[in-house]
């Protein structure tokens, strides 16, 4: 599944083939060359991962990613560092800041979509390329089909992305709120009964191939994905 990626690199060749990389590989691409630029890009929608070079004009990107973590709604944003650094004290500072990887320059972009694929794998399960299987239902981002007993459950862009992010994290109980921000985006703003009617529509897509137990209601918390089905309770 596509993830949307900040570049932060002030050298243009560099963030060039990087950005044309990334998209290659199906990714969106936002690209700032200093903090200002990036916390801009922030502001209006939060990516799925920041790769933040840490020679930056200004504030440098050790500095910035010290921003990101220390603030509530960034905090827990995937970040990879890009250097010329390559001293072990240096990889050290750099993941003790919070980076979830460090890559040294010069890299090759195999390497670069490979960590990538990794790091999203790790901390955003519901951006990466993968296929997901839970109760017999079967997901595959990289086609955008949802299988079950052979059978394929046709669903509108909006349900896919709440069954991938639900499955991705099942068991877990997700208020509305939640699922707004990580399904709709933190800076769409409907209201919290959007979810309801979503979940509705999806259920009705998974009874074809009754699966549909799989996306319980709990009452007074929210929704979670379960392999048990029990009965939903309304």
């Amino acid at each position: 599944m596509a993830a949307t990626i900040l570049v932060v690199e002030d050298e243009p060749a560099i963030q060039e083939l990087i950005a044309f990389s990334l998209r290659q590989a199906r990714h969106d691409v936002f690209c700032a060359k200093n903090a200002e630029e990036a916390m801009e890009i922030i502001n209006n929608a939060l990516p799925n991962l920041v790769l933040l070079d840490w020679m930056l004009p200004g504030m440098s990107g050790a500095e910035f990613a010290r921003v990101l973590r220390r603030t509530v709604r960034t905090k827990t944003i995937p970040i990879i560092m890009l250097t010329a650094r390559a001293e072990e004290t240096d990889k050290v500072t750099g993941l003790e800041i919070g980076a979830d990887d460090y890559i040294t320059k010069p890299f090759s972009p195999r390497e670069l979509l490979a960590r990538i694929k990794a790091v999203l794998r790790r901390r955003s399960p519901e951006a990466a390329d993968d296929i997901v299987e839970i109760g017999g239902l079967r997901l595959d981002s990289a086609t955008h089909r949802v299988t079950a007993r052979d059978s394929e459950v046709p669903l509108g862009p909006t349900e896919f992305r709440l069954l991938h992010f639900l499955m991705t994290h099942s068991e877990r109980v997700h208020t509305r709120s939640q699922l707004l921000d990580q399904v709709w985006g933190d800076h769409v703003f409907v209201e919290d009964r959007t979810v309801d009617v979503h979940i509705r529509r999806l259920r009705k897509a998974l009874e074809t191939v009754n699966k549909d137990g799989l996306v319980q209601t709990v009452r007074g918390s929210g929704y979670r994905l379960s392999a048990g089905q029990t009965a939903s309770v309304e």
